[in-house]
């Protein structure tokens, strides 16, 4: 008995005689109804003990690669019996050739042996060479781009440019003055205490004037930063390389980097400085609050910053940040430039973007350090 044409699902009919069992396949040969149809069907066909097996598929209205998946592994499992594929539409031959052809392909079953010390150690060395290498390269371009970019500054992309700058600066003021509020009021707090000890209590404000000016402000404001603006930029230039928007970019003639990574670099190195004066405000603020609290008066706090924290201070604290924004915005947007494809890619470049620019930020700090030592400044 055959069944009817035309089902939208996979049903399947089987006669036998002697010698021969036919299978008889009807519907849609697809991943949804071979799921559901797997097990009975694979049961027919283990029930069966004629020698020879024709499957039948003739009345099968359509087939995807998991059907013929399904058919391969059918030829596969059944090698002790003759089994043959009978009225198979021609549109599906070459689909069920090339599962056949994969199912026949062993699997490599050799486990490579494992590096040794001395190997891995080479292999580390080897890969770090060439990620360095890959970073000079795109530094270089960068900068070339920049170098550009500013001798004609009319090419710009500036609405763009004022649009990053809104999003990495002006809403970074919130978090930044949180932070900077709080190191302030803690800082201050943490300081009255040995200072009560000799009663100049007073003098916290001298602490809190040029610790925040010099190091605290620039700092906690690019670390902000390196959380937010900088896995930002690697999140969207790695989304747009997987999504290979990048390439069309590339294939129209326009350079990715003086369209996608010059604004958001011109974008946060003007307005990390903004953020650091403001984060300096806001820290000293904080400290304002608990001299206030001791009982002395905001104008002796007002006074002890500005007679003792100078304007040599100040512009160290603000070249810091300019390195620093730049810093953050290349990270990021290198990172993201070098995505790879896969569903982690995206978030492996992004929290490589935040590491390195910590990195980055904790490193040329230090290096600021010593040469305002050497400076006097």
């Amino acid at each position: 008995m055959r069944p009817e044409h035309g089902s939208k699902d996979l049903t399947h009919t089987q006669s036998v005689t002697e010698h021969r069992t036919t299978l008889y396949l009807c519907g849609r040969l697809d991943a949804e109804t071979v799921a559901r149809a797997w097990q009975s069907v694979s049961q027919s066909i283990a029930a069966c003990s004629s020698r020879e097996l024709i499957i039948d598929l003739e009345r099968i209205d359509y087939m995807d690669t998991a059907g013929a998946a399904f058919l391969a592994h059918l030829e596969h499992s059944n090698k002790n019996r003759f089994l043959s594929l009978v009225n198979l539409n021609p549109d599906y031959d070459s689909m069920v050739t090339g599962m056949r052809r994969i199912k026949q392909t062993p699997l490599p079953r050799d486990i490579p042996p494992p590096l040794t010390g001395i190997e891995s150690r080479g292999k580390r060395m080897a890969d770090l060479m060439a990620e360095t290498r890959e970073m000079i390269t795109h530094i270089g371009r960068i900068t070339l781009a920049l170098v550009q970019s500013l001798k004609s500054p009319g090419k710009i992309r500036w609405a763009d440019t004022f649009g990053i700058a809104e999003r990495a600066g002006v809403d970074a003021l919130p978090i930044v003055a949180l932070i900077s509020f709080i190191v302030g009021l803690v800082m201050a707090f943490q300081a009255a205490i040995p200072m009560r000890m000799f009663g100049a209590e007073l003098y916290v404000a001298n602490l809190i004037g040029i610790a925040m000016v010099r190091e605290l402000g620039p700092l906690m404001t690019a670390i902000v930063l390196a959380g937010r603006s900088a896995s930002a930029f690697a999140a969207e230039i790695g989304t747009m390389r997987i999504n290979e928007e990048i390439d069309a970019l590339t294939v129209m003639g326009l350079d990715p980097v003086k369209f996608l990574i010059v604004p958001r670099i011109i974008a946060s190195t003007l307005m990390t400085p903004l953020l650091t004066v403001f984060a300096n405000l806001v820290g000293i603020l904080g400290g304002a609050v608990v001299i206030t609290s001791m009982g002395y008066p905001v104008v002796s706090y007002t006074h002890q910053i500005v007679s003792f924290v100078t304007l040599s201070d100040l512009t160290g604290g603000l070249i810091k940040s300019v390195v620093f924004g730049l810093l953050i915005a290349t990270a990021g947007c290198i990172r993201g430039y070098r995505t790879q494809t896969g569903p982690s890619a995206v978030g492996d470049s992004t929290t490589r973007a935040v590491v390195t620019g910590i990195v980055l930020i904790a490193v040329f700090d230090g290096l600021f350090s010593i040469v305002y030592y050497y400076l006097g400044i």
